[in-house]
Protein backbone atom coordinates (compact mmCIF):
# COMPACT_ATOMS: atom_id res chain seq x y z
CA UNK A 1 0.00 0.00 0.00
CA UNK A 2 1.34 3.57 -1.05
CA UNK A 3 0.93 6.42 1.67
CA UNK A 4 0.17 9.56 0.62
CA UNK A 5 0.97 12.65 2.94
CA UNK A 6 -1.38 15.64 2.51
CA UNK A 7 -0.49 18.65 3.55
CA UNK A 8 -3.38 20.94 4.20
CA UNK A 9 -2.84 24.71 6.01
CA UNK A 10 -6.16 27.05 5.11
CA UNK A 11 -9.31 26.49 4.12
CA UNK A 12 -7.92 28.15 1.33
CA UNK A 13 -6.90 24.55 0.46
CA UNK A 14 -8.89 22.06 2.06
CA UNK A 15 -12.07 23.20 -0.12
CA UNK A 16 -9.97 22.06 -3.64
CA UNK A 17 -8.66 18.91 -1.91
CA UNK A 18 -11.81 17.41 -0.31
CA UNK A 19 -12.36 15.44 -3.40
CA UNK A 20 -8.70 14.35 -3.67
CA UNK A 21 -8.85 13.57 0.03
CA UNK A 22 -11.86 11.14 -0.78
CA UNK A 23 -11.02 9.59 -3.59
CA UNK A 24 -7.02 8.43 -1.77
CA UNK A 25 -9.52 7.81 1.20
CA UNK A 26 -11.36 5.26 -0.99
CA UNK A 27 -8.83 3.64 -2.37
CA UNK A 28 -7.65 0.45 -1.21
CA UNK A 29 -4.25 0.54 -2.52
CA UNK A 30 -3.73 3.99 -1.12
CA UNK A 31 -3.37 5.37 3.12
CA UNK A 32 -4.01 8.79 3.52
CA UNK A 33 -1.97 10.65 5.96
CA UNK A 34 -3.12 13.68 6.81
CA UNK A 35 -1.10 16.40 8.44
CA UNK A 36 -2.96 19.48 9.73
CA UNK A 37 -1.10 22.95 9.74
CA UNK A 38 -1.28 26.64 9.92
CA UNK A 39 -4.52 28.56 10.16
CA UNK A 40 -6.53 25.40 10.42
CA UNK A 41 -5.58 25.18 14.12
CA UNK A 42 -5.99 29.08 15.02
CA UNK A 43 -9.13 30.19 17.49
CA UNK A 44 -8.64 33.23 15.43
CA UNK A 45 -9.31 31.62 12.35
CA UNK A 46 -12.08 29.69 12.68
CA UNK A 47 -10.39 26.71 14.37
CA UNK A 48 -11.32 24.93 10.56
CA UNK A 49 -9.28 21.72 12.48
CA UNK A 50 -12.85 20.79 13.65
CA UNK A 51 -14.42 21.00 10.31
CA UNK A 52 -12.21 18.04 9.07
CA UNK A 53 -12.91 15.92 11.55
CA UNK A 54 -16.49 16.03 11.02
CA UNK A 55 -15.36 15.33 7.62
CA UNK A 56 -14.45 11.76 8.49
CA UNK A 57 -10.84 11.96 8.00
CA UNK A 58 -8.84 11.04 10.50
CA UNK A 59 -5.90 13.88 11.40
CA UNK A 60 -2.64 11.93 11.87
CA UNK A 61 -0.35 15.04 12.83
CA UNK A 62 -0.55 18.67 13.39
CA UNK A 63 2.22 21.11 12.97
CA UNK A 64 1.84 24.42 14.76
CA UNK A 65 3.60 27.33 12.94
CA UNK A 66 1.35 30.47 13.24
CA UNK A 67 2.66 33.02 15.99
CA UNK A 68 0.35 35.98 16.57
CA UNK A 69 2.27 38.38 14.52
CA UNK A 70 1.38 38.95 10.74
CA UNK A 71 4.20 41.62 10.88
CA UNK A 72 7.15 40.48 7.79
CA UNK A 73 8.98 39.42 10.72
CA UNK A 74 6.07 37.28 11.89
CA UNK A 75 5.45 36.51 8.93
CA UNK A 76 9.29 34.69 8.17
CA UNK A 77 9.38 33.43 12.08
CA UNK A 78 6.25 31.48 11.16
CA UNK A 79 7.76 29.69 8.15
CA UNK A 80 10.50 29.01 10.34
CA UNK A 81 9.14 27.19 13.01
CA UNK A 82 7.04 25.46 10.22
CA UNK A 83 10.20 23.76 8.73
CA UNK A 84 10.74 22.71 12.39
CA UNK A 85 7.53 21.66 12.67
CA UNK A 86 7.28 19.55 9.61
CA UNK A 87 10.55 18.18 9.98
CA UNK A 88 9.80 17.26 13.47
CA UNK A 89 6.48 14.95 11.70
CA UNK A 90 8.78 13.52 9.01
CA UNK A 91 11.29 12.22 11.18
CA UNK A 92 8.57 10.56 13.05
CA UNK A 93 6.68 9.03 9.77
CA UNK A 94 7.81 9.47 6.18
CA UNK A 95 5.09 9.18 3.65
CA UNK A 96 6.02 7.47 0.16
CA UNK A 97 4.70 10.37 -1.68
CA UNK A 98 3.79 13.99 -0.34
CA UNK A 99 1.05 16.05 -2.02
CA UNK A 100 0.35 19.55 -1.07
CA UNK A 101 -1.48 22.34 -2.99
CA UNK A 102 -1.45 26.40 -4.01
CA UNK A 103 1.43 28.93 -3.02
CA UNK A 104 0.85 29.99 0.55
CA UNK A 105 4.34 30.77 3.17
CA UNK A 106 2.92 27.50 5.25
CA UNK A 107 3.25 24.92 2.34
CA UNK A 108 6.39 26.23 1.58
CA UNK A 109 7.68 25.13 4.70
CA UNK A 110 6.25 21.88 4.38
CA UNK A 111 7.94 21.73 1.07
CA UNK A 112 11.36 22.92 2.31
CA UNK A 113 11.16 20.00 5.20
CA UNK A 114 10.76 17.32 3.27
CA UNK A 115 14.03 18.02 0.94
CA UNK A 116 16.37 16.73 3.32
CA UNK A 117 14.07 13.27 3.87
CA UNK A 118 14.34 12.59 -0.05
CA UNK A 119 10.16 12.42 0.22
CA UNK A 120 8.81 13.02 -3.44
CA UNK A 121 6.78 15.92 -3.84
CA UNK A 122 3.82 16.31 -5.66
CA UNK A 123 2.06 19.82 -6.36
CA UNK A 124 -1.25 20.92 -7.37
CA UNK A 125 -1.69 24.23 -8.75
CA UNK A 126 1.70 24.96 -10.59
CA UNK A 127 2.51 26.96 -13.55
CA UNK A 128 -0.23 29.92 -12.23
CA UNK A 129 0.32 33.82 -11.60
CA UNK A 130 -0.54 36.22 -9.08
CA UNK A 131 1.85 39.28 -9.56
CA UNK A 132 0.16 41.02 -6.46
CA UNK A 133 1.56 38.73 -3.87
CA UNK A 134 4.39 36.79 -2.44
CA UNK A 135 2.83 33.40 -3.49
CA UNK A 136 3.72 34.10 -6.99
CA UNK A 137 7.32 33.39 -5.85
CA UNK A 138 6.33 30.59 -3.26
CA UNK A 139 4.54 28.84 -6.11
CA UNK A 140 7.65 28.54 -8.51
CA UNK A 141 10.04 28.15 -5.70
CA UNK A 142 7.88 25.29 -4.55
CA UNK A 143 7.40 23.86 -8.49
CA UNK A 144 11.08 23.50 -8.66
CA UNK A 145 11.57 21.38 -5.23
CA UNK A 146 8.78 19.62 -6.60
CA UNK A 147 8.66 16.24 -8.59
CA UNK A 148 5.28 15.65 -9.89
CA UNK A 149 3.09 18.61 -11.26
CA UNK A 150 -0.70 18.79 -11.44
CA UNK A 151 -1.42 21.49 -13.14
CA UNK A 152 -4.90 23.63 -14.25
CA UNK A 153 -4.40 24.21 -17.81
CA UNK A 154 -2.35 23.74 -21.14
CA UNK A 155 -0.94 27.63 -20.44
CA UNK A 156 0.47 26.45 -16.93
CA UNK A 157 1.76 22.87 -18.39
CA UNK A 158 3.76 25.34 -20.47
CA UNK A 159 5.25 27.51 -17.98
CA UNK A 160 6.26 25.10 -15.54
CA UNK A 161 8.45 23.43 -18.32
CA UNK A 162 9.27 26.34 -18.94
CA UNK A 163 11.00 26.65 -15.63
CA UNK A 164 12.89 23.67 -16.54
CA UNK A 165 10.53 20.53 -15.74
CA UNK A 166 10.56 17.89 -17.94
CA UNK A 167 7.43 17.23 -19.79
CA UNK A 168 6.88 13.63 -18.30
CA UNK A 169 6.26 15.23 -15.10
CA UNK A 170 3.37 17.33 -15.35
CA UNK A 171 -0.39 16.20 -15.76
CA UNK A 172 -3.17 18.81 -16.73
CA UNK A 173 -5.55 17.68 -14.35
CA UNK A 174 -7.96 20.76 -14.02
CA UNK A 175 -8.82 22.26 -10.81
CA UNK A 176 -10.01 19.73 -8.65
CA UNK A 177 -12.14 22.67 -6.87
CA UNK A 178 -14.44 22.70 -9.62
CA UNK A 179 -14.96 18.55 -8.65
CA UNK A 180 -16.78 19.49 -5.91
CA UNK A 181 -19.77 20.91 -8.13
CA UNK A 182 -20.63 17.53 -9.50
CA UNK A 183 -22.94 16.61 -6.54
CA UNK A 184 -23.25 19.99 -5.39
CA UNK A 185 -26.61 20.87 -4.16
CA UNK A 186 -26.95 24.28 -3.04
CA UNK A 187 -28.09 25.17 0.97
CA UNK A 188 -31.33 28.06 0.08
CA UNK A 189 -31.03 31.37 1.69
CA UNK A 190 -32.87 30.42 4.56
CA UNK A 191 -31.36 27.49 5.71
CA UNK A 192 -28.69 29.49 5.34
CA UNK A 193 -29.66 31.86 7.47
CA UNK A 194 -30.54 29.72 10.14
CA UNK A 195 -27.01 28.00 9.63
CA UNK A 196 -25.31 31.00 10.06
CA UNK A 197 -27.40 33.50 12.11
CA UNK A 198 -27.50 36.14 10.15
CA UNK A 199 -30.66 38.49 8.91
CA UNK A 200 -30.09 39.68 5.47
CA UNK A 201 -32.72 40.19 3.24
CA UNK A 202 -30.63 40.58 0.12
CA UNK A 203 -29.63 40.58 -2.74
CA UNK A 204 -26.41 40.44 -1.38
CA UNK A 205 -22.58 40.61 -2.61
CA UNK A 206 -19.99 38.71 -1.73
CA UNK A 207 -16.81 40.04 -0.31
CA UNK A 208 -13.39 38.71 0.39
CA UNK A 209 -9.99 40.72 -0.01
CA UNK A 210 -6.64 39.23 0.91
CA UNK A 211 -3.97 41.78 1.86
CA UNK A 212 -1.98 42.48 -1.25
CA UNK A 213 1.59 40.80 0.35
CA UNK A 214 3.97 43.14 -2.40
CA UNK A 215 2.21 46.57 -0.78
CA UNK A 216 1.40 45.55 2.19
CA UNK A 217 1.97 48.80 3.49
CA UNK A 218 -1.41 50.36 1.62
CA UNK A 219 -3.73 47.58 3.25
CA UNK A 220 -5.23 50.21 5.32
CA UNK A 221 -5.86 52.77 2.35
CA UNK A 222 -7.20 49.70 0.20
CA UNK A 223 -9.79 48.44 2.41
CA UNK A 224 -10.82 51.86 3.44
CA UNK A 225 -11.46 52.34 -0.49
CA UNK A 226 -13.58 49.15 -0.59
CA UNK A 227 -15.90 49.93 2.14
CA UNK A 228 -16.39 53.56 1.47
CA UNK A 229 -17.42 51.86 -2.37
CA UNK A 230 -19.27 49.05 -0.38
CA UNK A 231 -20.85 51.21 2.29
CA UNK A 232 -22.94 53.47 -1.20
CA UNK A 233 -23.39 50.35 -3.11
CA UNK A 234 -27.15 49.73 -1.82
CA UNK A 235 -26.54 46.18 -1.52
CA UNK A 236 -26.44 43.55 1.69
CA UNK A 237 -22.78 42.86 2.24
CA UNK A 238 -21.66 38.98 3.13
CA UNK A 239 -17.48 39.09 4.11
CA UNK A 240 -15.28 36.44 4.84
CA UNK A 241 -12.08 37.01 6.81
CA UNK A 242 -8.73 36.87 4.85
CA UNK A 243 -5.76 34.57 4.98
CA UNK A 244 -3.20 34.92 7.88
CA UNK A 245 -0.98 36.98 5.70
CA UNK A 246 0.78 40.22 6.22
CA UNK A 247 -1.55 42.62 7.79
CA UNK A 248 -4.54 40.14 7.61
CA UNK A 249 -5.29 41.24 11.22
CA UNK A 250 -6.05 44.62 9.88
CA UNK A 251 -8.26 43.77 7.39
CA UNK A 252 -10.11 41.74 9.91
CA UNK A 253 -10.26 44.41 12.25
CA UNK A 254 -11.47 46.99 9.65
CA UNK A 255 -14.56 44.54 8.52
CA UNK A 256 -15.49 43.82 12.22
CA UNK A 257 -15.71 47.47 12.89
CA UNK A 258 -17.76 48.19 9.70
CA UNK A 259 -20.01 45.32 10.47
CA UNK A 260 -21.20 46.57 13.37
CA UNK A 261 -21.92 49.66 12.61
CA UNK A 262 -23.80 48.34 9.37
CA UNK A 263 -26.73 45.95 9.81
CA UNK A 264 -27.19 44.93 6.47
CA UNK A 265 -23.70 43.45 6.73
CA UNK A 266 -22.04 40.19 8.23
CA UNK A 267 -18.98 38.50 8.11
CA UNK A 268 -17.42 34.90 9.09
CA UNK A 269 -14.34 33.76 9.65
CA UNK A 270 -14.49 30.63 7.85
CA UNK A 271 -17.66 29.50 6.08
CA UNK A 272 -16.56 26.13 5.03
CA UNK A 273 -17.02 24.51 1.18
CA UNK A 274 -20.94 23.79 1.63
CA UNK A 275 -21.75 27.35 2.64
CA UNK A 276 -19.53 29.30 0.40
CA UNK A 277 -20.33 27.51 -2.90
CA UNK A 278 -23.93 28.29 -2.01
CA UNK A 279 -23.48 32.03 -1.03
CA UNK A 280 -22.01 32.00 -4.70
CA UNK A 281 -25.18 31.02 -5.96
CA UNK A 282 -27.35 33.44 -4.30
CA UNK A 283 -25.19 36.23 -4.75
CA UNK A 284 -25.94 39.42 -6.89
CA UNK A 285 -21.75 39.73 -7.29
CA UNK A 286 -18.41 38.79 -5.67
CA UNK A 287 -15.96 41.89 -4.58
CA UNK A 288 -12.50 41.41 -3.51
CA UNK A 289 -9.46 39.88 -4.70
CA UNK A 290 -9.31 35.66 -3.78
CA UNK A 291 -8.76 33.15 -6.02
CA UNK A 292 -12.07 31.62 -6.02
CA UNK A 293 -13.42 34.87 -8.00
CA UNK A 294 -11.21 33.92 -11.15
CA UNK A 295 -11.21 29.63 -10.45
CA UNK A 296 -15.28 28.67 -9.28
CA UNK A 297 -16.79 31.68 -10.14
CA UNK A 298 -17.46 31.32 -13.92
CA UNK A 299 -18.97 27.59 -12.83
CA UNK A 300 -22.03 29.79 -10.93
CA UNK A 301 -22.23 32.21 -13.89
CA UNK A 302 -21.40 34.99 -10.73
CA UNK A 303 -20.19 38.31 -12.14
CA UNK A 304 -16.61 39.06 -10.23
CA UNK A 305 -15.13 42.76 -8.86
CA UNK A 306 -12.12 41.61 -8.94
CA UNK A 307 -9.73 44.35 -7.38
CA UNK A 308 -6.33 45.39 -8.31
CA UNK A 309 -3.26 43.27 -8.17
CA UNK A 310 -3.31 40.26 -6.28
CA UNK A 311 -4.80 37.97 -9.29
CA UNK A 312 -3.11 39.29 -12.21
CA UNK A 313 -1.65 37.06 -14.33
CA UNK A 314 -3.90 34.05 -13.76
CA UNK A 315 -6.25 32.96 -17.07
CA UNK A 316 -9.99 34.70 -16.17
CA UNK A 317 -13.18 34.08 -17.89
CA UNK A 318 -15.19 36.96 -19.12
CA UNK A 319 -17.16 36.89 -15.89
CA UNK A 320 -14.12 39.05 -14.59
CA UNK A 321 -14.33 42.56 -14.28
CA UNK A 322 -10.70 43.71 -13.47
CA UNK A 323 -10.75 47.12 -11.04
CA UNK A 324 -8.03 49.18 -8.93
CA UNK A 325 -8.57 50.18 -5.71
CA UNK A 326 -10.20 53.40 -5.90
CA UNK A 327 -13.52 53.67 -4.36
CA UNK A 328 -15.01 55.31 -7.44
CA UNK A 329 -13.29 52.27 -9.68
CA UNK A 330 -14.96 49.96 -7.14
CA UNK A 331 -18.27 51.56 -7.18
CA UNK A 332 -18.53 51.45 -11.09
CA UNK A 333 -17.37 47.62 -11.31
CA UNK A 334 -20.19 46.91 -8.77
CA UNK A 335 -22.77 48.99 -11.09
CA UNK A 336 -21.57 46.69 -13.98
CA UNK A 337 -21.94 43.25 -12.14
CA UNK A 338 -24.91 44.12 -10.92
CA UNK A 339 -26.35 45.35 -14.04
CA UNK A 340 -29.33 42.15 -15.81
CA UNK A 341 -27.37 42.74 -18.86
CA UNK A 342 -23.90 41.87 -17.87
CA UNK A 343 -25.63 38.92 -15.94
CA UNK A 344 -27.18 37.67 -19.36
CA UNK A 345 -24.09 38.13 -21.29
CA UNK A 346 -22.83 35.28 -19.17
CA UNK A 347 -25.23 32.32 -19.75
CA UNK A 348 -22.71 30.39 -22.12
CA UNK A 349 -19.62 30.99 -20.03
CA UNK A 350 -17.31 28.13 -19.76
CA UNK A 351 -14.83 27.67 -17.08
CA UNK A 352 -11.21 28.28 -18.13
CA UNK A 353 -10.11 25.55 -15.31
CA UNK A 354 -11.14 21.91 -16.12
CA UNK A 355 -14.32 19.24 -16.34
CA UNK A 356 -14.48 18.50 -12.68
CA UNK A 357 -12.94 15.33 -13.17
CA UNK A 358 -9.30 16.34 -11.17
CA UNK A 359 -9.29 14.06 -8.84
CA UNK A 360 -9.35 11.17 -10.78
CA UNK A 361 -6.05 12.10 -12.79
CA UNK A 362 -4.55 13.17 -9.94
CA UNK A 363 -5.08 9.86 -7.77
CA UNK A 364 -4.39 8.08 -10.56
CA UNK A 365 -0.86 10.02 -10.54
CA UNK A 366 -0.17 9.16 -7.01
CA UNK A 367 -0.49 5.38 -7.84
CA UNK A 368 1.10 5.09 -11.12
CA UNK A 369 3.92 6.89 -10.87
CA UNK A 370 7.21 5.01 -10.13
CA UNK A 371 8.99 6.16 -7.13
CA UNK A 372 12.75 5.28 -8.35
CA UNK A 373 16.11 7.78 -8.59
CA UNK A 374 14.31 8.96 -11.81
CA UNK A 375 11.68 10.34 -9.96
CA UNK A 376 13.69 11.81 -7.23
CA UNK A 377 16.70 12.69 -9.65
CA UNK A 378 15.67 16.33 -10.88
CA UNK A 379 16.93 17.54 -14.52
CA UNK A 380 16.48 20.60 -16.30
CA UNK A 381 15.04 20.19 -19.32
CA UNK A 382 15.32 22.36 -22.11
CA UNK A 383 13.60 22.00 -25.78
CA UNK A 384 11.55 23.53 -28.30
CA UNK A 385 7.82 25.36 -27.61
CA UNK A 386 6.28 22.88 -30.58
CA UNK A 387 8.13 19.76 -28.72
CA UNK A 388 6.60 21.03 -25.43
CA UNK A 389 3.25 20.60 -26.77
CA UNK A 390 4.06 17.42 -28.51
CA UNK A 391 5.33 16.11 -25.42
CA UNK A 392 2.10 17.76 -23.04
CA UNK A 393 -0.04 15.99 -25.96
CA UNK A 394 1.07 12.68 -25.30
CA UNK A 395 1.53 13.69 -21.48
CA UNK A 396 -2.47 14.55 -21.38
CA UNK A 397 -3.17 11.41 -23.65
CA UNK A 398 -1.99 8.94 -21.41
CA UNK A 399 -3.99 10.68 -18.19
Amino acid sequence: MRTVGVVTTTRADYGPYLPVLRQIQADPDLDLYLIVSGMHLSPEFGMTVRAIEQDGFEILDRVDMLLASDTPEGISKSMGLGTIGFAQSYARFQPDILLVLGDRFEMHSAVVAALPFKIPVAHIGGGEATEGAIDESIRHSITKMSHLHFVSTDAYAERVIQMGEEPWRVVVSGAPSLDSLNSFTPETWTELQNKWNFDLAGPVLLVTFHPVTLSYESTGDYMEQLLDALDGSGFDLIFTYPNADTHGRQIISMIERFTSNHPRSWAASSLGTESYFSLMTHATAMVGNSSSGIIESSSFKLPVVNIGDRQQGRIQSKNILNVGYRREEIREGIKTASSPGFRDSLSGVENPYGDGHAAERIVKGLKSVAIDDALLMKRFYSDSPASHKERLQASRSSV
